[in-house]
């Protein structure tokens, strides 16, 4: 679906009945990327496929092989990095904008998840068990130089950066609930900027920068809302 960032004017894009979700823009705003759920069964058989902003040219742009989820498009729109357990258990990997040139990223027993590009599509922040429980990580966007960024007991997953890649925005239940969490890009100076005791997760930044929209609890049901953030 989409809507105006005021909430009105609701859409519904996708025709089929079954689920699909996660959907991310490109940056120039013309299509969207999203994963579809061919159900077979009691399983799941999940896809990424494409649509244009105003709902036409609804294409499949990865077929299933396991499970596919979390699309991406580089800033450029070059290249999509997603999750995929087609060998394994969830890693990263990317590919051209056509699906075509698929690389692998991330090797690693524990799951590899929620990748986001940089602004400047040079880096990929992702949340990442390989050191115990999930915890945000940055490498380069050719898999290498991978630094953790955030430490400590609770999960931290779905970092987003903000559009001066300076800041990335993410989910931790480090307070005890999940809640929207900043911090500068190297992992200093983090806040919860929720500080609410609903659950608060799948932040995305406004272009400017300004505003952090999120999905939150707080009204009874999984509801979007928008904050300001200083």
């Amino acid at each position: 679906w989409t809507m105006n960032a005021d909430g009105g004017d609701l859409k519904k894009l996708v025709a089929r009945d079954t689920p699909h979700f996660d959907g991310s823009w490109s940056k120039d705003g013309k299509k969207i990327i999203f994963v579809l759920d061919i159900l077979q069964g009691t399983d799941g058989k999940l896809q990424i496929d494409t649509i244009n902003a105003d709902g036409s040219d609804h294409k499949n742009l990865i077929p299933h092989k396991a499970f596919d989820e979390s699309p991406r498009f580089s800033p450029d729109g070059s290249r999509i990095v997603w999750v995929s357990t087609r060998d394994g258990n969830p890693e990263l990997y990317s590919c051209k904008s056509d699906g075509g040139d698929i690389k692998r990223l991330t090797s690693e027993i524990a799951f590899d998840l929620h990748p986001a590009w940089s602004p400047d599509g040079k880096l990929l922040a992702y949340s990442s068990g390989r050191t115990g429980k999930q915890k945000i990580h940055v490498m380069s966007a050719d898999g290498s130089g991978i630094k953790k960024l955030t430490d400590g007991s609770a999960i931290d997953s779905w970092p987003v950066w903000s559009p001066d890649g300076k800041r990335i925005a993410f989910v931790s239940n480090r307070d005890g609930n999940y809640e929207i969490y900043v911090m500068n890009s190297n992992g200093t100076e983090l806040r919860n900027v929720t500080n609410h005791s609903a659950q608060e997760t799948s932040p995305t930044w406004s272009p400017d920068g300004r505003k952090i929209a999120f999905v939150s609890t707080r009204a009874g049901g999984s509801d979007v809302f928008v904050m300001t953030v200083k």
